[in-house]
């Protein structure tokens, strides 16, 4: 076997420079070789307990340093650890306690009463600061073996319909493989370890988590947000010189609504990637941040079932406007019917995800069936999403075929009419979706977050509608006009749609 088999890039980082930055969460730092110690001791703490490669544990903290370790401490000890969005009420986070057979629940001060709340057995619950320290430090720190047992992360889907689910992404044979494996997944969207990476969104999510660690992987120091701020992100990229970081759209609209002077002022000079996902971008609010940051701007799609997808560079979308990107190395995606089978280039469909390397992508836990059901055969499955692919392999969005609105038997796919009013410039923030119509069946909403200086008003309600109209077909166009003084979203920038759409589905059954 050759000698770089045995070698992982985050043991090499740790023994070259151990005293270069590892994660700064403006309250505590870690050195690599900080930040390498303590996760081993983690993991070794975890294993004393009697936990066993393979065992669940659950974390409920914000964006701290002990976040990174834990991660760190499951991928070398064998463990899955589930990071639970601190955002859910306790009845939620109650039920992914137990649905993912955590043996041991991880929290910080700020979050422990609503873990200790949500525990209902018998868990021990280990708290960051003095507790979770002495457990660090009187454990064994010998380095785990790298032909050992590999753990990870199993998130939780925001579940549309019904319970979320465990997802457990498939991981490597060995830890080795899987910490190399880690430090490549980074390379094709240039977190190659250049530079520190800005962490603005929530560790408990897929997203910004996994392109933390990949660019960690390959020895990028972390620079953590604990919440997001439009003003603090400019002053953490000045002042860290920030390299790389993942946005959402909503934070480039906050970024974009700052005062003139605000935006003048910084330099952007030292960003080469910006990577954005997980929501629908509108193409004005996409130009205006090029126009500004420069051609820094990385589109990818995908889900938490087997990570991105496709890629898109700037050159490549001011090229194609509007495409998610082409399909990295390991995958082809094709849009199809229902079942799987191939429609021809730019005709629109469900969208399938081959992986052309492995066939058991990802599990759902406890849940064969749903995993069965979800794969229409070795390596292809679905996230839902419903578009096209073009005769040079460009893949293109058009919704979620759950929010798709079906009217007098036509489909309208709420993104396209969101992305349309997103333009007019009374308008902050947009979603449209479905209500009943006796006539139609269902008719187009939308709710409206307005600009401020803009004021809501039965006379701009139609101009909007106007405007819609003269960029869509008439069953498009939404029939009605909600303005709302912010719309819901949950962290990671996606929309709550289910909130607006209920108050138009009292039954609680039917929703399309």
């Amino acid at each position: 076997m050759a000698a770089c088999q045995h070698r992982a890039v985050l043991y090499d980082l740790a023994d070259v420079d151990p005293d270069a930055s590892g994660v700064d969460d403006g309250v505590r730092t870690r050195t690599r070789g900080e930040l390498l110690d303590r996760a081993t001791r983690l993991g070794r703490s975890w294993l004393d307990r009697g936990l066993r490669p393979g065992d669940h544990a659950a974390a409920l903290w914000g964006n701290r340093v002990e976040a990174v370790e834990a991660v760190l401490a499951a991928t070398l000890s064998g463990i899955w650890l589930t990071p639970v969005n601190r955002h859910l009420a306790v009845e939620e986070i109650a039920y992914i306690v137990e649905d993912s057979g955590a043996v041991i629940v991880l929290t910080d001060p700020e979050h422990e009463a609503t873990a200790r709340a949500s525990v209902g057995g018998p868990q021990p619950i280990l708290v960051a600061g003095d507790e979770l320290d002495g457990q660090i430090s009187g454990a064994d720190a010998t380095r785990f073996a790298l032909d050992g047992p590999v753990g990870g992360t199993m998130f939780y889907t925001s579940g549309t319909t019904g319970r979320p689910k465990g997802v457990r992404r498939r991981v490597a044979s060995d830890l080795g493989a899987q910490l190399r494996a880690l430090a490549a997944a980074g390379r094709p969207l240039g977190l190659v370890g250049r530079g520190p990476h800005l962490v603005t969104g929530p560790l408990h999510h897929a997203a910004p988590l996994g392109f933390a660690f990949f660019d960690l992987h390959n020895g990028a120091p972390l620079i953590l947000m604990a919440n997001w701020d439009e003003r603090h992100c400019l002053d953490l990229i000045r002042r860290h010189q920030v390299v790389t970081t993942h946005l959402v759209p909503t934070m480039f609209v906050r970024l974009l609504r700052l005062d003139e002077a605000d935006r003048d002022g910084f330099d952007a000079s030292s960003l080469q990637t910006v990577l954005h996902g997980a929501a629908p971008i509108s193409a004005v609010v996409k130009q205006r941040m090029i126009d500004w940051w420069g051609p820094t701007l990385v589109e990818y799609w995908g889900g938490s079932e087997g990570g991105y997808v496709t890629v898109a560079t700037t050159e490549q979308w001011l090229t194609h406007p509007g495409t998610v990107g082409r399909a990295v190395s390991t995958y082809e995606v094709f849009a199809g019917d229902d079942r799987g089978a191939r429609l021809p280039a730019g005709e629109t469909g469900p969208l399938w995800c081959h992986n052309t390397v492995v066939d058991n992508v990802f599990a759902y836990h406890n849940a064969p069936e749903k995993t069965a059901a979800a794969f229409a055969g070795p390596g292809v499955y679905t996230l839902g999403d419903i578009g096209r692919v073009d005769e040079d392999g460009f893949v293109y969005l058009s919704d979620r075929a759950s929010d798709m609105i079906i009217t007098g038997g036509m489909n309208v796919y709420p993104t396209e009419v969101a992305q349309v009013l997103a333009e007019h410039p009374a308008v902050a923030d947009v979603a449209v979706f479905g209500i009943p119509d006796d006539e139609w069946g269902e008719q187009v909403k939308a709710a409206i977050e307005l600009l401020p200086g803009s004021e809501p008003s039965d006379a701009l309600a139609l101009e909007l509608m106007a405007f819609a109209r003269e960029h869509l077909a008439g069953y498009k166009t939404p029939r009605s006009v909600d303005f709302e003084a912010a719309l819901p979203r949950f962290p990671t920038g996606k929309l709550h749609s289910r909130l607006l759409r209920d108050r138009y589905w009292p039954d609680g059954g039917r929703r399309i």
